[in-house]
């Protein structure tokens, strides 16, 4: 394993009732103006909301509602919400949602106490900034993990980027699986492969040899793809919602990534995809997870074989690394269309037009990735995905 220091910042309240049993200790601790933010109004249709403000009002709080917060927010909704906390003197941020409202609030905390443009600080400057707003993240939506970390995912429009910012950690999250159950079922299971592309993201990355970070991340890739089919048969499971929105911060929290240096480069890319069509994060992977994983066959056959014979259940007797490693990718294509995934761009509703040289052109080449990309060879990847 590589050298590493770990220490881990957020602290997990997990549970059904994780929020009237915990939040008030949390709320006593910060300041008496709370920025409450979410996404498109579903909290306030599914009881969270209500929930969430008594809480807050008997916690002495004066509630600030930032709502409207869309899938791939925007940087223009980064800074909307710092004008926000600015003006109105917000001690505390409390983040309700899935990741898009998660990520969003990580910058929103950071460029809040920021005088310089946080874009401009962390690309140009290439700093990160060092003073946040405390907030804490109630989750009503997984799959991303956002929760868990520090990164979030922001779309500048002007800049045709959908592009990584470093923001605050979350002080505490509460993951209630009760909280999921009224996510349409369509977005349970594409949040769930963006969990399990998560894992295979850093599993495929350096070191190339099993170590027990990656044996725990076969855990876990296992668990989800159980998960995933039984979510099929009985979408109001919530012992199944648990098991799905705890494998969701697993990939996310930095247990699997202890020693490794991830691979991500099915992400850079699908966050591109997103900058130029505005797609769904999981299922946008799911289209291009086959066809990038299909050019990395040569450089990452071994860890491939291993998916194969250790997730996925493949015999290996009497069958090559490369034929391992082929059949993981067959087992991976045929799981996402058992699941009703997409596995073209026109299954997805891409436009023919989209431009997609432009977003080969555009993306981020990770240096963990097991094959070193030519901008010319992702453009081809996106090509065999029409």
């Amino acid at each position: 394993m590589e050298a590493f220091t770990y220490s881990y910042p957020v602290k997990t309240y997990f549970g059904k009732g994780a929020a009237p049993a915990n939040l008030p200790t949390e709320l006593a601790k910060v300041g008496p103006n709370v920025l409450l933010a979410y996404g498109g109004g579903s909290i306030k249709r599914n009881g969270v909301y209500e929930e969430l403000t008594d809480l807050l009002k008997k916690a002495g709080k004066t509630v600030f509602n930032f709502s409207g917060i869309m899938s791939n927010p925007t940087y223009e909704k980064v800074q909307e919400g710092a004008r926000l906390a600015r003006e109105q003197k917000i001690d505390f941020i409390l983040a309700v949602g899935g990741g898009s409202v998660l990520d969003c609030c990580k910058i929103i905390s950071a460029q809040a106490l920021l005088e310089e443009d946080i874009w401009e600080y962390e690309y140009a400057q290439h700093q990160q900034p060092g003073k946040f707003l405390p907030m804490g993240a109630v989750v009503t939506a997984f799959g991303t993990g956002a929760e868990m970390n520090n990164g979030a995912v922001i779309t500048h429009e002007a800049k045709k980027s959908k592009s990584p910012l470093w923001g605050a950690f979350y002080d505490f999250a509460i993951l209630d699986p009760s909280y999921t159950l009224t996510m349409p079922l369509g977005q349970v299971i594409s949040g769930a492969f963006d969990s399990l592309s998560h894992c295979m993201e850093t599993y495929l990355g350096f070191p190339r040899e099993v170590n027990l970070s990656d044996e725990i991340n076969e855990a876990c890739q296992r668990n989800i793809i159980r998960n995933i089919r039984k979510t099929l048969q009985d979408p109001q499971d919530t012992q199944i919602r648990s098991e799905l929105l705890w494998a969701a911060a697993m990939g996310e929290n930095g247990i699997l990534k202890i020693g490794k240096t991830g691979d991500f480069q099915c992400h850079m890319l699908e966050h591109q995809l997103g900058a130029y069509t505005n797609c769904n994060h999981g299922r946008g992977l799911a289209v291009l997870h086959p066809a990038l994983y299909r050019h990395y066959l040569p450089e990452a056959a071994g860890q491939f074989a291993r998916l194969a014979v250790n997730v996925w259940g493949v015999e290996p007797a009497g069958k090559s690394q490369e034929e391992l490693a082929s059949a993981f990718v067959d087992q991976l294509t045929a799981f996402i269309k058992e699941i009703g995934l997409p596995t073209s761009f026109r299954e997805l509703g891409i436009p023919e037009d989209t431009d997609l040289k432009a977003i080969a052109d555009t993306t981020i080449l990770t240096g963990g990735c097991p094959k070193k990309f030519t901008r010319e060879e992702l453009f081809q990847v996106l090509l065999e995905c029409e």
